[in-house]
């Protein structure tokens, strides 16, 4: 079954900057959409900021099994609602993969529950990522590390929860490390944290790039696909009770009723 990925962006810089408009005449989100597409177990379209609802309506979201996620210049732009309407999806079982300065995204600090905060420096230095989880899927033919020529550095501390795993470690010419490819799981979704692609260099078109693209949309597809059941909190009769209890005390809360949230 075909993997139904939407590749999120904020397309400013594509429109606003030149030197970005030149490596990207298209956007990075249609170059990282067409990256996934030459997978044919993978199927991508694009969403982008200033479409309605972002581009990701519930109708979409509920379609999706994977979501790819860059932004940088106007994350508070994104409405509450929709960061909300995603975090669910995810909960129920929606991949979710997010790129370089996504960190900052409502999203991803939704998800993680902390500032996501890290050093960073633009200066175009060679970065090294090491994979440090050689068997881990979404470095899958990857080897023992590769290179690009120009990113910006990212340095730890990254103020972030401790992952699952930890799947690629970078290393600057200027002498920081960053943990680059990082995995969790939120309710019944896979999260993957990818830093490589600031917008001023050619990241997305590199080969390697696209193929961890492609291996961590694969691994953030969950085939078992949505738990809805996930949101629920049920109040749960004494007559449903696994084995036989009689009721005592005190009540807060009549047969049937909800919960507070």
């Amino acid at each position: 079954m075909t993997i139904r990925a939407v590749v999120w962006g904020e397309n400013i810089h594509e429109r606003t900057n030149e030197v970005v408009a030149s490596i990207y005449p298209e956007g990075m989100h249609a170059t990282i959409a067409k990256a996934l597409n030459t997978d044919k177990a993978i199927s991508a379209s694009t969403a982008t900021l200033e479409q309605p609802e972002h581009g990701l309506p519930q109708s979409r979201l509920a379609e999706t099994d994977v979501l790819v996620w860059w932004g940088h210049k106007d994350h508070g732009a994104v409405a509450d609602e929709v960061v909300e309407r995603v975090a669910r999806r995810v909960w129920q079982g929606m991949g979710l993969i997010v790129l370089h300065s996504g960190h900052f995204s409502k999203i991803f600090k939704r998800l993680m529950g902390t500032p996501c905060t890290l050093k960073w420096r633009e200066a175009g230095e060679r970065e090294r990522l090491w994979v440090t989880s050689p068997n881990h899927p979404i470095a899958e033919g990857v080897g023992e590390f590769f290179e690009l020529e120009n990113e910006e550095m990212y340095g730890e501390q990254f103020a972030v929860p401790e992952p699952l795993e930890t799947v690629f470690i970078s290393w600057f010419q200027g002498g920081e490390v960053f943990r680059s490819g990082l995995t969790y799981r939120r309710g019944a979704g896979n999260v993957f944290y990818f830093r490589p692609g600031h917008e001023t260099y050619p990241t997305y078109h590199d080969a390697t790039v696209q193929k961890v693209l492609r291996n961590a949309v694969k691994w953030a597809h969950n085939p078992q696909g949505s738990k809805p059941a996930i949101l629920d909190a049920p109040n749960v009769p004494v007559e449903k009770a696994l084995e036989p209890i009689e009721e005592r005390g005190a009540k807060l809360h009549a047969h049937g009723e909800a919960g507070f949230r």
